[in-house]
């Protein structure tokens, strides 16, 4: 059996599910119903250095033209491998400040992988990271895999996954604005080998406090109960990912419920750190239309985390050619703007983080 904490993935990778396989998987209730320990999961206390609960996260994620699976360099959209750290971070500080006047954003979320962080590159893409924290963002760092053979949705290789995290971690450590997600979308793995990788991952990294950290849900983050019950991870938040592609078609209350059931009884500790829909399409997010599936996911899911005072991260807020992206890159080269794709989007976003108004009908 491969050793899933040390050594190099074999040599015939799996590879990674088709989106259809995702949306029978996420829709059939297979992954959320493997978890029923989640009904007496710990919960978040004083005690675990969480607050009471995740509202404090209203973000964006910032993402490479390629959705961040990369076999070389992340290139975030906007930003350049050729720039420097100076013109990294004076890019960044202008797009993270649109993120914060367009949408009242206070987090982005930003992918990281060996080659960039391993490398000579590091010290330029550390401006971004800098740029967000010297502006008071929350700035969550996530491990995500290749592409190609390798999106499989395993740690691609540990002998370089490892040192990459020694350096992100003796780097900012110390910053209170920086958190840290092990993998991204960790698909690959059962419940029980994932949530032994993470606990691996805070036993090398002690000097982090767990209040820092972002532990995946299993799976494609689809569902956070069994990482939840693990009390291997307490004192850790939880990231979940959910999208309306997952259902041809559900009702606004079928979304609700689908979305509760991947929680569970740890909205306290979770946060949405993706979840996304159309926006470049013309759709209207503030009227009820209850024939389309993505309106009525939108406005389900921003309800649900407002409910469940759940913090949000939107994917994407920047991704260049993305039909999600809730921003466009304006602006010149050196100088970028961003501007908003869809207001009635950035409106459920709002709700979604305690601002703004309901959907009227």
């Amino acid at each position: 059996m491969r050793n899933i904490l040390g050594g190099i993935r074999p040599s015939s990778p799996r590879l990674r599910a088709a989106l259809v396989a995702l949306a029978i998987a996420a829709t059939s209730g297979t992954a959320v119903a493997a978890a029923p320990a989640s009904a007496s999961a710990p919960s978040a206390s004083a005690s675990d250095g969480l607050a009471r609960d995740t509202t404090q996260f209203k973000g964006v994620n910032w993402a490479d033209p390629r959705d961040n699976f990369a076999d070389d360099l992340l290139q975030l959209s906007g930003l350049s491998t050729s720039d420097t750290y100076a013109q990294t971070y004076a890019k960044s500080s202008r797009i993270i400040s649109a993120f914060r006047a367009n949408l009242g954003a206070n987090t982005v979320r930003l992918p990281i992988n060996p080659y960039t962080v391993n490398g000579a590159y590091w010290k330029s893409y550390r401006g971004v990271i800098d740029a967000a924290s010297d502006k008071g963002f929350k700035v969550i760092v996530s491990y995500w895999e290749g592409t190609g053979a390798q999106k499989d949705g395993f740690i691609d290789d540990t002998a370089t996954y490892w040192p990459m995290w020694d350096r992100v971690v003796k780097a900012y450590k110390n910053d209170r604005h920086v958190y840290f997600e092990p993998m991204n979308e960790p698909h690959g793995y059962t419940e029980t080998e994932w949530a032994d990788i993470a606990a691996k991952w805070l036993a090398t990294y002690k000097s982090v406090p767990r209040n820092q950290v972002f532990v995946s849900g299993a799976g494609y983050n689809d569902h956070v109960t069994s990482v939840c019950a693990d009390p291997r991870l307490k004192g850790t938040y939880l990231s979940l990912h959910h999208y309306g592609f997952w259902k041809e078609y559900a009702t606004y209350d079928q979304w609700v419920a689908d979305l509760k059931e991947r929680i569970g009884s740890c909205a306290n500790r979770t946060v949405a750190d993706e979840f996304g829909a159309f926006m470049t399409t013309g759709l209207d997010y503030n009227k009820k239309t209850p024939d389309n599936n993505f309106i009525n996911f939108m406005q389900a899911v921003t309800d649900t985390f407002r409910e469940l005072k759940m913090g949000s991260v939107y994917w994407p807020g920047l991704r260049t050619d993305d039909m999600y992206s809730i921003q466009t890159l304006t602006g010149t080269t050196d100088r970028p703007w961003l501007a908003t794709t869809n207001q009635s989007g950035a409106d459920r976003l709002a709700w979604g983080w305690g601002r703004g108004k309901p959907v009227q009908d």
